[in-house]
């Protein structure tokens, strides 16, 4: 009788330590709402507005390179789903440098929030290409030579082609996600 209730206890006390086991990161479950998209997208429109309206301390040093934004949906459509995620995670890579840049070229005040938050943002969105199971993105040591780019002279015209291209490229990536399909058979 007592073996039976110390293996009772040894079961029950497993369970409870299996349940509260600390430091095993649970996976990362798929973030497919793109209403999370869209608060970033509001956020990079903000941030291009204010920009707009500054007179002062908002211009960047030197012209930076910058995804196209512009989609040939024809193009878009055969490329394969790793293509399309190198290609998003390439430009968001160049937005997270150019933003960088325009950060520390900024004297007013006012536009750093907005600066930042958008450098926040960009990593965020990085996070939801990992919940989907999107291949991590090794960066070139060097902008020069990737395709499908283009230089950006102006802080107005880079906080342009960032909310472009969250509209554009990041949005159709994050529609046709695998792991957002809904199976309904």
């Amino acid at each position: 009788m007592l073996q039976k209730t110390n293996r009772g206890l040894l079961a029950l006390l497993l369970m409870v330590l299996e349940w509260t086991r600390p430091g095993l990161p649970s996976p990362l479950r798929p973030i497919c709402d793109l209403r999370v998209l869209n608060h970033f997208i509001k956020e990079a429109q903000d941030a291009e507005v204010a920009m707009k309206s500054c007179r002062e301390g908002c211009s960047l040093p030197e012209s930076v390179t910058v995804p196209q934004t512009r989609v040939d949906f024809d193009v878009w459509e055969k490329k394969n789903g790793l293509d399309q995620a190198q290609e998003v995670q390439s430009g968001l890579w160049l937005l997270q440098q150019a933003l960088g840049l325009l950060r520390t070229s900024v004297t007013n005040t006012a536009l750093h929030s907005h600066i930042d938050n958008s450098m926040r943002n960009l990593l965020s969105i990085n996070a939801v290409l990992r919940s989907l199971n999107i291949q991590e993105y090794t960066p070139p040591t060097s902008s020069a030579g990737l395709e499908g780019t283009w230089m950006a002279s102006s802080a107005t015209d880079l906080l342009q082609v960032h909310v472009n291209f969250l509209r554009g490229k990041v949005r159709l990536l994050l529609l046709d996600a695998p792991a957002c399909q809904q199976d309904v058979s």
